[in-house]
C-alpha cells in the first residue's frame, strides 16, 4: 500500500483541474478515499491509517486461530503458592532480611528448641483460638516465635510472612545487618524471656542446647601457680586467617598464649608481675555446637569491615574429644547446618542455609521462599561458592569423602551424637491451641485459592465469549462494492479487540464537521465497515452519531477545493512578485509596503487561507493546516522572523496614531502591479500611496526627542568636565590611607556614581540623574550603617568617596537628600606619637549596625544550593597554577591580579600564614574595626577587584547547602575526584575540616569558598570500593531495635 503521504496527495490531486462549482460525487468519494482497495492479511505489517478500508493490523491477530486459555487472564495458578507434600515452608524476604530467615530455619529444625517454644505459656492465644471472629496478633517475642514455628510446621502455604516478628524486633527491613551479631543478640533476648517461664525445661532450653563451659588457665612461669577462671560460651568464634581446616582453627583457639613484656601477668603468689602462659580449656560442650567462622573482620587500613574469602574445610563427623580437657571423654558431633553468605563485600550479599532433616537425614537448601532438596542425602554447596572473581582468588581444594570446603560458610552447626535411643517422638506435635490458629490461617489460604481460581475461570469464560464474537464480526467488517457502509473510529476498534480494556460506547462526535457530517481531515482516524457489522456494534455497545454513506460532506470538499486552488495560485504569485520586487522602482509612483510584511507575505496569506478553512471545522477537530502540506506549498525561500509572528500584513509601518511611520528604513516602495497582486490576498490591509506623507504627530515627537537628546549631551558634557576625575577613577581619595591635603571627605552611594557614569557614556539613551539618594546608606533612625573601618574594607562596594571640591560640584548639579561627611581630628603629639580619630556625620547607629552584621552572618550560615570549589593538592603543592586573566578583564583588574603573590607552599596543609596571599596595600586595624571583620572575612579586602571566581585547571565546583554534613560533602568529592572519604584531608582558610558529623555552616564553609583536598596514598587492595559506597552513612548495627531492649 502506498505511504500515507502519497495517499493524501492522491485524494486531492483532482483539485488542479476541477473548479469548486464543478465538484462531482466521484470527486467527493475520492477525497474520502472510499474507492481505495482494502488490504489483505499478511500484506501490511501495520495498519494503513491513510486507507479507511484497511482493516489489518488493528489487533485482530490475537483472536484469529486457536488460542491458549492462559492468554485470557494474567492470574497465576493459586496452586503454585501451595506447599508440596513432604516439603518444608519458606520465609518471605522483606527486603534485606535473608539473614533473619536463615537463623529462623536453623532454630526451627532444632526439635528440642521447637518443643520448648511450644510449651511456653500463651493464655492470649489459647483464648483467641476458640474465637474464630478475632484475628490473632502475637505480642511477645515467644508468642511470635511460637506462631511462626507452628506455621512453618503445618501451614498449607509454600512460604509465610515473618513481618510480625521482624516488626516486633524493630529491625530495618531495608538494611542488611551482621548475621552473627543478630544470632547472639536474639538468643540472649530469648534466654532472658524464657527464664520467666515456670516450666524448667523451657527456662533452661537455651543453656541446654547451646551453652558450654570453658576455663581460662593462667600459669606463672616463676612460681608455677595455676589460676583458673570459669566461663560459659554459646558459640566458638574461630579465626580463619592462615588456616585451611576447621580443626586448625580450633587448635589455634585453644593454643597457649605467652604473657610477656607489657602484657605480663600479676601473680598473687609472687605479688608482682611475672611472665606467664594462658590457654583456654574446654570443659563441657553443648548439645548443639555452633562454630562462628570470623569471615567479617575489621580492616585497619580502610577503617571498615571486609570479608575473608578463605577456603575452610570441615568434616561431616567431628570428634571433639581430643580438644576437651578430659581427653578420654567421647564427644562426637554430626554436621547439622551450614550457613552461607554469598558476595564479596561485608556490607552486601545474600544469606542462605543448608540444613539436614534430623528425621530423614536429607539435606535441604533454604533460600528465603525457595526450598530445594539435595540429591542423595548429601550436602552440595555447588553454586554457593561461585562468587565474583578477584585477584586473590584461589582454586578450590579437593576434599576427601566426608569432608567439605567453603569460602562462603560463616557458621557451622554440629549436633552431638548420642548412643541411647531417644524415646521422644520423631517429630514435635503442635499444641492444640496453636494448631487451631494454623487451621484458621489455612482456611483463609484455601478461600484465597478458591477466589483466585474463580477469577481465572471467569476470565477464561469471558475470553472465550470474546473470541467467538470477534470471529463472528470480523468477517463482516469489510464493505463490498455497492454495499451500504458506515464509519467507525479506528481507536474504538482497537480497544474492542483489546481484551484488557472495557469496550465503551462508540463516539463519532469528534469526527463531525460544522455541517454535522464526517470531516475530510478525519478520514485517517476512522474505518469504513459494512452497515451489517455497524448495526451489530451499535446494538451491543451503543453510541453515535452514526456516519453512513450520506455523511460525506459536499460543502467541506468544495471549500477545501477552493482553498487548495488558491494555494496553488499562491506559489505562482510568489515567484512573480519576488522577481518584480527585485526591480528598482525609481519613479514616485506605487505603494509603501513594510519590509517585514514583504518578507513574510506568502506565509501570512497561507495562514489567512487556513483560518478561513478552520471556520468550517468542528471545535474538537484538528487544524486543517496539518494536512495541507501534501501539496508542498512551502518553499526554501519562505522565512519568518520571530518579531513578525503576530504581524498583520502592512501593519508593520503603521504608527501608534494610525498613520504612516516616519522611518523609511522599515518600508519599501513597490509598483502598482505588485500591490494589486498582494491586494487580492489582503483586501483589508492598510494602503499607503507613494505620495502620502508620514504621520505629522510622529514627526513632532521625533523633533522633540532630538532636541531633548541634544540637551542631555550638553548636560553630560558639562558634568563630565566638572567631575572628570570621578568619571575616569583618577586621583581618588582612599580611606585606607587618608590623604594629607584635607581633613574632610564626603560619601555618596556607589549606585549613584554608577548610574551617573552610564548617563555620561550614553546621554542619548539614558535618563539624566537628578538626585543623590544617600538615604539608602542610613538606617530608619537616621544614623549611618557603616563604620570608617568597614567602609575602608568590605563595605567599600557600597560607597564612593569624594573630595570636598567634588562635593561642592555635586551639590550644584544634583539634589542631595542627606550629606554624609567623614572628618579626621589630630591631637597634640604625646610621647612622639599622633593620636588620630575619625568621625562621621551623621553618627553611627550601633543598634542597626549590629543587626546588619547579624543578618549578614546568618546569611552565610543558612545558605542553600551554593557553590564551593574543590582544589586538589599533591605533595603539599597545588597541582594547578592560577588561570590566566580572561580576555575581557579590565586593565585595573589585571593589574590587581599581578599584585597578588602566592607562596610556594600551600597554607592549608603547612599551617603557616607566610604563604598566604599578600596584598600590596596595607590595611590599618583598630579596636572598633573588629565588629565588622567577622562577616567580611570571606571577601577579598583592600584593592577593588573582580568578584568573579577564577577557576584553575583541575578545580571542580560542587553545589552544597549549609545544613549538609562534612561526611556528605566527602561523598560528593569521592564521586568527583575518585578519592575515598577516609583518604580525604580537607581544609579551608588554613583550618582542617575533620568532624564528619558537623554541618558546613558550623565549620565556616561559606559560598564561593575554596576547599583544598589532599588525598592519602591509596591502599593496596581497592577491590572493596563497594564497601566504601555502602558505609557512606555511619554504621549503627542493631542500635534502637528490640534486640537491645528498646
Amino acid at each position: 500500500m502506498a505511504p500515507r503521504l502519497q495517499l493524501e496527495r492522491a485524494a486531492w490531486r483532482w483539485v488542479e483541474s476541477v473548479r469548486p462549482e464543478d465538484v462531482t460525487a466521484e470527486n467527493i468519494e475520492t477525497a474520502y478515499r472510499v474507492l481505495l482497495e482494502g488490504c489483505k492479511r499478511g500484506a501490511c505489517r501495520r495498519n494503513c491509517k491513510g486507507n479507511p478500508n484497511c482493516l489489518v493490523g488493528i489487533g485482530e491477530h490475537i483472536w484469529l486461530g486457536e488460542i491458549d486459555e492462559n492468554t485470557f487472564h494474567n492470574i497465576d495458578d493459586p496452586n503454585s503458592e501451595r506447599r508440596n507434600k513432604n516439603t518444608f515452608v519458606g520465609l518471605t524476604n522483606l527486603g534485606a532480611t535473608c539473614y533473619v530467615n536463615t537463623f529462623l530455619q536453623v532454630w526451627f529444625h532444632n526439635l528440642d528448641m521447637r518443643r520448648a517454644i511450644y510449651l511456653c505459656q500463651n493464655s492470649r492465644a489459647e483464648e483467641l483460638a476458640v474465637d474464630d471472629d478475632t484475628d490473632y496478633e502475637p505480642q511477645e517475642i515467644c508468642e511470635h516465635l511460637q506462631y511462626l514455628f507452628a506455621l512453618l510446621q503445618n501451614s498449607n502455604r509454600r512460604y509465610i510472612d515473618p513481618s510480625g516478628l521482624v516488626k516486633a524486633l524493630g529491625l530495618d527491613t531495608g538494611q542488611q545487618q551482621d548475621a552473627q551479631e543478630f544470632s547472639k543478640l536474639f538468643l540472649s533476648l530469648l534466654e532472658d524471656t524464657l527464664s520467666k517461664q515456670k516450666n524448667p525445661n523451657v527456662q533452661n532450653i537455651i543453656q541446654q542446647q547451646f551453652c558450654g563451659q570453658c576455663a581460662y588457665i593462667t600459669v606463672c612461669n616463676h612460681c608455677g601457680r595455676e589460676s583458673q577462671l570459669l566461663s560459659r560460651f554459646y558459640e566458638l568464634e574461630l579465626n580463619i586467617q592462615g588456616h585451611k581446616q576447621l580443626s586448625d582453627c580450633v587448635t589455634e583457639f585453644l593454643k597457649e598464649e605467652k604473657l610477656e613484656g607489657d602484657n605480663r601477668y600479676f601473680c598473687e603468689n609472687c605479688q608482682s608481675k611475672q611472665n606467664a602462659t594462658r590457654e583456654i580449656r574446654l570443659l563441657n560442650l553443648p548439645h548443639t555446637l555452633n562454630f562462628q567462622l570470623m569471615r567479617f573482620v575489621f580492616d585497619r587500613q580502610t577503617g571498615h569491615k571486609k570479608k575473608l574469602n578463605t577456603y575452610i574445610g570441615f568434616p561431616e563427623i567431628l570428634d571433639m574429644g581430643p580438644f576437651l580437657d578430659k581427653k578420654d571423654e567421647k564427644c562426637v558431633y554430626e554436621l547439622n547446618a551450614v550457613l552461607i553468605h554469598r558476595g564479596v563485600s561485608a556490607y552486601s550479599g545474600h544469606y542462605i542455609a543448608h540444613l539436614r532433616d534430623g528425621r530423614t537425614n536429607d539435606w535441604y537448601k533454604f533460600n528465603d521462599e525457595e526450598i530445594e532438596k539435595m540429591e542423595g542425602k548429601k550436602l552440595q554447596l555447588g553454586s554457593e561458592e561461585d562468587i565474583e572473581p578477584s585477584k586473590s582468588q584461589t582454586r578450590k581444594p579437593k576434599c576427601i569423602k566426608g569432608y567439605h570446603s567453603s569460602r562462603n560458610a560463616y557458621m557451622l552447626v554440629y549436633k552431638r551424637q548420642v548412643e541411647e535411643v531417644s524415646h521422644s517422638e520423631p517429630n514435635v506435635q503442635v499444641p492444640d491451641f496453636l494448631q487451631r490458629l494454623v487451621d484458621r490461617d489455612n482456611r483463609k489460604f484455601e478461600e484465597w485459592c478458591h477466589e483466585m481460581a474463580e477469577m481465572r475461570k471467569q476470565s477464561v469464560d469471558k475470553g472465550k465469549a470474546k473470541h467467538e464474537e470477534v470471529k463472528e464480526i470480523y468477517e463482516l467488517l469489510p464493505a463490498g462494492d455497492g454495499q451500504a457502509f458506515e464509519f467507525i473510529p479506528l481507536e474504538w476498534l482497537r480497544k474492542w479487540l483489546d481484551d484488557s480494556t472495557v469496550t465503551k460506547p462508540i463516539d463519532n462526535s469528534k469526527f463531525s464537521c460544522c455541517h454535522g457530517k464526517l470531516h475530510p481531515d478525519k478520514i485517517e482516524d476512522v474505518k469504513r465497515i459494512s452497515q451489517k457489522a455497524a448495526d451489530i456494534f451499535f446494538n451491543r455497545y451503543g453510541g453515535g452519531p452514526r456516519l453512513d454513506n450520506s455523511s460525506l460532506c459536499r460543502e467541506c470538499v468544495v471549500e477545501r477545493c477552493r482553498v487548495l486552488r488558491l494555494k496553488n495560485q499562491l506559489n505562482e504569485d510568489y515567484k512573480v512578485i519576488s522577481n518584480m520586487v527585485k526591480i528598482v522602482n525609481n519613479s514616485n509612483q506605487g505603494y509603501w509596503i513594510g519590509k517585514a510584511s514583504l518578507r513574510s507575505w506568502r506565509q501570512l496569506a497561507l495562514e489567512q487561507l487556513e483560518e478561513e478553512d478552520d471556520e468550517l471545522k468542528h471545535a474538537n477537530g484538528k487544524a486543517n493546516g496539518e494536512s495541507i502540506s501534501v501539496l508542498d506549498v512551502g518553499g526554501a525561500g519562505d522565512t519568518k522572523d520571530n518579531d513578525d509572528e503576530n504581524l498583520n500584513f502592512n501593519e508593520d509601518i503603521l504608527c501608534s496614531h494610525g498613520g504612516l511611520c516616519t522611518s523609511e528604513n522599515e518600508r519599501k516602495l513597490v509598483s502598482n502591479d505588485v500591490w494589486n497582486r498582494l491586494k487580492t490576498y489582503f483586501p483589508k490591509a492598510p494602503e499607503f500611496p507613494a505620495s502620502q506623507e508620514s504621520c505629522p504627530k510622529c514627526k513632532t515627537l521625533e523633533r522633540e526627542c532630538e532636541e531633548s537628546e541634544a540637551l542631555n549631551k550638553m548636560i553630560a558634557n558639562d558634568q563630565k568636565m566638572a567631575l572628570l576625575n570621578l568619571f575616569q577613577d583618577k586621583n581618588r581619595p582612599s580611606l585606607q590611607k587618608w590623604p594629607t591635603e584635607t581633613d574632610h571627605l564626603y560619601i555618596v552611594s556607589l549606585f549613584f556614581v554608577e548610574e551617573w557614569k552610564k548617563f555620561i557614556r550614553r546621554p542619548g539613551r539614558c535618563t539624566p540623574v537628578s538626585s543623590v539618594a544617600n538615604g539608602a546608606l542610613l538606617c530608619p533612625h537616621g544614623g549611618l550603617m557603616f563604620t570608617y573601618e568597614s567602609m575602608s574594607k568590605g563595605d567599600a562596594k557600597h560607597v564612593a568617596v569624594l573630595w570636598p571640591s567634588e562635593w561642592e560640584i555635586i551639590n550644584r548639579f544634583f539634589l542631595v537628600d542627606q550629606t554624609i561627611k567623614l572628618s579626621r581630628t589630630t591631637d597634640k603629639p604625646q610621647q612622639d606619637a599622633l593620636h588620630i580619630e575619625f568621625q562621621t556625620d551623621p553618627d553611627l547607629c550601633l543598634e542597626c549596625r549590629e543587626g546588619l552584621l547579624f543578618q549578614q552572618q546568618r546569611d552565610l550560615r543558612e545558605y542553600t544550593q551554593a557553590t564551593v570549589y574543590i582544589r586538589k593538592i599533591v605533595d603539599n603543592t597545588k597541582i594547578m597554577k592560577d588561570a590566566a586573566p580572561e580576555l575581557n578583564v579590565s586593565g585595573s583588574e589585571a593589574e590587581d591580579e599581578r599584585e597578588v603573590k602566592i607562596g610556594d607552599n600551600d597554607p592549608d596543609f603547612n599551617q603557616i600564614n607566610n604563604g598566604a596571599k599578600r596584598q600590596k596595600l596595607s590595611v590599618p586595624s583598630s579596636g572598633s574595626g573588629t565588629l565588622s571583620s567577622s562577616f567580611i572575612s570571606h571577601q577579598k579586602q583592600g584593592i577593588r577587584r573582580s568578584t568573579r571566581h577564577r577557576k584553575v585547571r583541575g578545580e571542580k565546583a560542587l553545589i552544597v547547602s549549609a545544613n549538609q554534613t562534612l561526611k556528605e560533602l566527602k561523598i560528593q568529592i569521592m564521586h568527583a575526584f575518585s578519592v575515598a572519604p577516609f583518604d580525604q584531608n580537607l581544609s579551608v582558610d588554613g583550618r582542617c575540616l575533620t568532624e564528619d558529623s558537623a554541618t558546613l555552616g558550623s565549620l565556616g564553609v561559606v559560598p564561593e569558598s575554596v576547599i583544598f583536598l589532599k588525598a592519602d596514598e591509596p591502599i593496596a587492595d581497592y577491590s572493596a570500593m563497594d564497601d566504601v559506597l555502602q558505609v557512606c552513612m555511619p554504621e549503627e548495627g542493631f542500635k534502637g531495635t528490640g534486640l537491645l531492649g528498646h
